[in-house]
């Protein structure tokens, strides 16, 4: 069990917080291994608001990785940070079912399918 921020790393599907435009949930992309070493983390910024007819944002529901309402991982919006401005400790994880979905959808947004 992580308890410490000194020996925490972030892992690849759990939600921080983090400060872009404002203070929003992200969800971390990146690999566990570049998590560990790299000063850089890769996210997908989360929002509330609302996007039902864009294939590149996924729904999370109430409760997935610690969100406290329905949200929706900005697939299309996929950029990287620095590792220490994400807050500890992590809101939640994503289950395995999501985190495939949200994998697609960054496939899909970077044609890489």
């Amino acid at each position: 069990m992580r308890t410490a921020p000194g020996a925490w790393f972030p892992r690849r599907g759990e939600v921080c917080r983090v400060q872009l435009d404002k203070d929003r949930p992200a969800l971390v992309i990146s690999s566990d291994v570049l998590n560990r070493h790299s000063l850089d983390v890769c996210i997908v910024p989360i929002t509330s608001v609302e996007h039902r007819k864009f294939a590149l944002r996924v729904l999370l529901a109430t409760g997935e990785g610690g969100l406290h309402r329905p949200s929706w991982a900005k697939c299309d919006q996929v950029t990287t940070i620095e590792r220490r401005e994400l807050k500890y400790p992590p809101l939640g994880r994503l289950s395995t079912t999501t985190l495939a979905k949200v994998e697609a959808a960054i496939k899909l947004a970077l044609d890489l399918m």
